[in-house]
């Protein structure tokens, strides 16, 4: 899942090229599911046994010391569109690696920080975007737990997507009517009900209770209309 949430966060071309550095947990995930998504994906561990497991299942998979420029320069690094440093605990590999892979020119890098001073410090030597995996799934799942949204999605500005179920607010009115925008301050994208497709929302859409709603907007915004039980 951590793979997968943070995936959601890319705004790759489909068959872009992808470094992936770190085959633990959290970089194999994301491995797959790039490899999922139509990318060509390069694995790179230093150690044999993941590397191993994920021969078959990645475009490469190789082992090597990611720190060393001359080494990934030489594995053709410098030709990926993408890199993502899922190093873990070890931050100072985590860093080489990242002035390793500014020092190629790899014009989009993303790291895996376990700590704000680790993504502080990766950003000042090179890393263009920092996931806080832990933090974020840690998040997501907490307003899952509340059951007022069945799916979360947060970026870095503090702009959210999530699914619904129709506040009470909404019911048997169409969006126009039930000032949905005006009053919460988040915006309705899409509707689906149960046995029909979904549907994009216009202002004259109407929500039935037991609907679900595709909403967006500030994170704050979108926990008050979720958890909004008053009728207008």
């Amino acid at each position: 899942m951590l793979g997968r949430l943070f995936t959601e966060q890319f705004a790759f071309s489909k068959g872009d090229s992808v470094v992936v550095i770190g085959l633990g947990r959290f970089g194999s995930s994301v491995a797959q599911s790039l490899m999922r998504l139509g990318h060509d994906v390069m694995g790179i561990d230093r150690d044999a046994e993941p590397v191993q497991e994920w021969a078959d299942l990645l475009t490469h998979a190789v082992q090597a010391d990611s720190t060393n420029v001359n080494v990934i320069r030489q594995m053709g690094v410098a030709d990926f569109a993408h890199a993502i440093v899922g190093i873990g605990t070890d931050l100072a590999a985590s860093l080489m690696t990242i002035m390793a892979l500014t020092e190629l020119g790899i014009k989009d890098i993303w790291v895996k920080a376990m700590t704000a001073e680790h993504g502080q410090i990766a950003q000042r030597i090179g890393a263009h975007h920092v996931v806080y995996p832990e933090a974020d799934m840690g998040e997501r799942v907490a307003h899952l737990i509340t059951g007022r949204m069945m799916d979360f999605i947060e970026f870095d500005d503090g702009f959210a997507i999530a699914k619904i179920h129709a506040p009470v607010p909404t019911h048997n009115r169409t969006l126009t009517e039930s000032g949905v925008r005006e009053t919460f301050g988040v915006t309705v994208v899409g509707i689906k009900r149960a046995k029909e497709d979904f549907q994009h929302a216009t202002p004259s859409s109407r929500v039935l209770p037991g609907d679900l709603l595709i909403v967006s907007g500030p994170t704050r915004n979108i926990q008050a209309f979720a958890g909004s039980t008053k009728d207008r």
